[in-house]
């Protein structure tokens, strides 16, 4: 085909490109982009800090309870901290329009605090983390996952010990 065909051929069909950012566009099924954090559903196992491999993942300790902090301009955004995670509490989303001028490099900040709580049993102040579900049989009801939550790491193994007792 010659180049004036093409050039036809192409006028005809119309832009092969997205028209971003004036247009919507679109996002591949398995696309991998920026994480989100649910510090809710979050264990506290700290996993995903130690196998993200670049570094992306840190955590720290605040007055307020645990600091989550994932730095988008640092993520290579390969899911690995999303696959491990037992809980699923980091997901990635299909966003992909992380573009900011350099000045703001640090805002591109994911944020997330697991606050800290007082143990409805003993008091001591422990982190509001959603109890280890992982290798617990028979699983674990709602309910007593709703009378873990409130409880230190000290009074769960004491629940759940007395829970294997039982069965």
């Amino acid at each position: 085909m010659n180049v004036l065909g093409l050039f036809v051929r192409n006028l005809m069909r119309g832009p092969v490109t997205d028209p971003y950012p004036f247009g919507p566009t679109k996002t591949a099924k398995r696309f991998r982009g920026r994480i989100e954090f649910d510090a809710a559903s979050c264990e506290g196992c700290k996993l995903c800090e130690r196998v993200c491999p670049s570094g992306a993942i840190k955590f720290s300790k605040d007055p307020g309870g645990l600091a989550f902090d994932c730095w988008h301009a640092t993520c290579v955004f390969c899911g690995t901290c999303a696959f491990y995670c037992p809980t699923g509490s980091i997901r990635q989303t299909d966003d992909w329009s992380l573009a900011h001028v350099a000045s703001e490099k640090f805002a591109l900040v994911e944020h997330g605090l697991i606050p800290n709580q007082t143990c409805a049993e003993c008091g001591a102040t422990a982190l509001d983390t959603a109890p280890m579900e992982g290798g617990v049989k028979p699983p674990l009801t709602p309910e007593e996952i709703a009378t873990l939550r409130p409880l230190c790491p000290k009074c769960r193994a004491k629940f759940m010990k007395a829970r294997k007792a039982k069965k």
